[in-house]
């Protein structure tokens, strides 16, 4: 057998050695858990409850709820795929300056939550979570906002599409997971291997209520064309607001947060 022969098949191998341990990873290189006592659990300034509640297959849920005398709107928050809610403490405490009523949950293995993080998992675990939140707030489910950042938003536009919402509010969200892999990984097959989909760009059209989407333009973790892509497919009444030379994990900048506010208003 030829040297370059030897090679070419040497490369072959080592190809379908990535792309199987890839398979074999896929959910510890989605889901980047930080697990109670990691994080802040006792943030300055904060008041809150500690929230608890089970998923329809027994998982046990932890959250957050920020409560308000008087407040404007009643809110779900679903994070992004890494730390937990206690990492989240500084939103909480702007959305109850802007008189909003507010859980955050963290997912079957994030936090204090039992279990471990899949796909049809979190996505049990954002409806196990409106349902307390309804209960608490003495609000219809649908009555809720739903606000989701990056993979959250994927689990919220989940939420919207099958049982509608007051708003739904998306921070650097994706179409899909293969497509933000396959932004990463252009030479593997990652749209026919992954298991895990969250294909919101096929789920958003099924939502017709209020949209509010956030995204920065130098997002190097979600590109900015995947944002506006599902936008696109969404339907009105919808609105895209830029992030000037925002990255991914920037903290929210104060035209976020106006963006915000105004989308509160203009639903209420």
């Amino acid at each position: 057998m030829s040297v370059l022969r030897r090679f070419a098949l040497f490369l072959v191998s080592m190809y379908v050695t990535i792309v199987l341990l890839m398979m074999l990873m896929e959910n510890s290189m989605i889901f980047f858990p930080s697990v109670y006592p990691d994080g802040f659990w006792d943030p300055p300034g904060l008041e809150f409850e500690d929230a608890w509640f089970t998923a329809t297959d027994g998982t046990k849920l932890h959250g957050w709820y920020v409560p308000h005398d008087s407040p404007r709107a009643v809110l779900l928050f679903a994070h992004g795929n890494a730390g937990n809610i206690s990492h989240r403490y500084d939103l909480l405490q702007e959305l109850h300056e802007l008189g909003v009523a507010t859980l955050a949950f963290d997912y079957r293995g994030y936090g204090r939550s039992s279990g471990e993080p899949s796909e049809q998992g979190i996505l049990a675990d954002a409806r196990a979570a409106r349902k307390w939140l309804a209960e608490k707030a003495r609000v219809g489910e649908t009555d809720i906002v739903l606000m989701g950042e990056s993979l959250g938003g994927g689990v919220m536009v989940d939420l919207a599409a099958h049982d509608g919402a007051r708003g739904l509010i998306l921070e650097n969200t994706f179409t899909s997971l293969p497509d933000v892999a396959a932004y990463h990984y252009p030479w593997l097959p990652v749209r026919m291997l992954m298991r895990t989909r969250l294909d919101s760009a096929a789920k958003i059209g099924q939502y017709h209520g209020p949209l509010l989407q956030l995204h920065g333009d130098a997002d190097t973790i979600i590109p900015y064309s995947i944002g506006q892509q599902l936008f696109a497919a969404a339907n009105e009444p919808k609105t895209f607001v830029t992030i000037p030379r925002g990255d991914h994990n920037d903290q929210r900048t104060p035209e976020a947060i106006r963006a915000i506010d105004d989308f509160l208003r203009q639903i209420n």
